[in-house]
């Protein structure tokens, strides 16, 4: 049985530089036929992940392409293995799960570095050092490489299912895999679905942008030079952002415990439960900005609204179809955005009927919907997961 989450945020920043393109510029979309702020979703779950690590105890994981390199290898060493052997059982060790999933050359011999960037979970990676080791304490490098070759072929499922059978902490992927997915080409890990979608966040309104002129004085050359030492400029943006979430729970909670999706309501709840509520407050709370000292771009959320169901999610983006007109009729603009959101989802009621089982929100603003009480965060939070998964 299908269950989802969806969670509706607008929050409000000042002149900043939260998202570049890569000429520097802010980014933006067409929305509507008008110009709109945009801020990508990838930014977004990378400074989500980075502050839920930080809170929780649950793994995390390491992408890069020197996960051999800098971590297996230094850890070895450090343990008392020598350098020279510890890097010959690491590139047997590699090479051997890259080869067994179809994939040569993948890793480099004299540097351990692999083609591409790859995301290990720290399970997996505490799993490799484990092989590693105990090949090591072997003493001869012969039989090291031989016991290796005999644990990869105990086993002839992906590197994954290896490490799940050694009984490891869930999630093995690493937290951010369980929550964003971990897309690969090959056998050499399993592919984890994303059970978190995050759209790209757009202002409610027309794009406002501006040119910053700014210039550097050179301190020893102060009584030498009238001008500056250096000048530039920076593009940036004011704005009030609507964001959207959805989360496929059952895959949350398999990503996180292990179990079948399909088994999820008799599962362990506990990691999920946690996670959601992280999730809900980064959301609010976590600004995906750039120019951290020239703009100091954090804001809080002013308006969330969450929503439980086993219906297909979906966005209230359209309720900015039409650009909001900041300060029309003196009005306040973020007042006018959330007026715009209840009243775009009266009308999808009454052309759908109400598909969401559960609906609460916190709000700093009127809600439109007088059936609809605005909450404390954390309450409105607690009560949409006691609807999700029950008392």
């Amino acid at each position: 049985m299908s269950m989802f989450l969806q969670i509706h945020f607008l929050t409000s920043y000042h002149a900043t530089l939260l998202n570049r393109d890569d000429a520097g510029l802010a980014k933006r979309i067409v929305f509507g036929g008008a110009p709109r702020l945009r801020v990508s979703s990838q930014a977004q779950k990378r400074h989500w992940r980075e502050w839920l690590t930080r809170q929780t105890e649950l793994p995390s994981g390491i992408r890069s392409r020197h996960i051999f390199s800098r971590e297996l290898k230094r850890r070895l060493v450090e343990s008392g293995i020598d350098e020279e052997m510890a890097h010959s059982l690491i590139f047997h060790l590699a090479n051997g799960i890259f080869r067994a999933a179809g994939e040569k050359d993948a890793i480099d011999k004299k540097t351990l570095r692999m083609n591409q960037p790859i995301f290990f979970g720290n399970p997996e990676i505490n799993y490799m050092f484990t092989l590693l080791k105990e090949a090591a304490d072997l003493g001869d490098e012969a039989a090291a490489k031989a016991h290796l070759d005999a644990r990869l072929k105990s086993n002839k499922q992906n590197f994954t299912a290896m490490v799940r059978s050694a009984g490891l902490q869930n999630p093995v992927e690493g937290l951010e895999s369980a929550l964003f997915g971990r897309f690969v080409t090959s056998d050499i890990l399993s592919r984890v679905d994303a059970p978190v979608h995050v759209a790209h966040a757009f202002t409610t309104h027309a794009l406002e942008t501006e040119v910053d002129f700014f210039t550097v004085v050179d301190d020893l050359l102060q009584d030498d030079e009238t001008g500056a030492a250096h000048a530039n400029d920076t593009e940036l943006g004011a704005g009030i952002f609507y964001g959207y979430v959805a989360v496929d729970v059952p895959l949350l909670v398999s990503n996180l415990t292990g179990c079948k999706s399909s088994d999820w309501k008799e599962a362990d709840h506990d990691a999920a439960k946690e996670v959601l509520n992280l999730l809900i407050h980064a959301i609010a709370t976590v600004s995906p900005g750039a120019k951290l000292g020239a703009t100091a771009p954090y804001a809080r959320a002013e308006c969330v609204v969450l929503e439980s169901g086993t219906a297909q999610p979906r966005s209230l983006a359209n309720a900015f179809l039409r650009p909001i007109r900041p300060g029309a009729n003196g009005r306040h603009p973020m007042e006018q955005s959330v007026e715009a959101l209840g009243e775009y989802l009266t009308k999808l009621e009454g052309m759908y009927g109400k598909g969401e089982e559960k609906r609460v929100l916190s709000t700093l603003h009127p809600w439109p919907r007088p059936d609809e009480t605005p909450q404390p965060l954390q309450t409105a939070i607690d009560s949409i997961l006691e609807s999700v998964f029950g008392g």
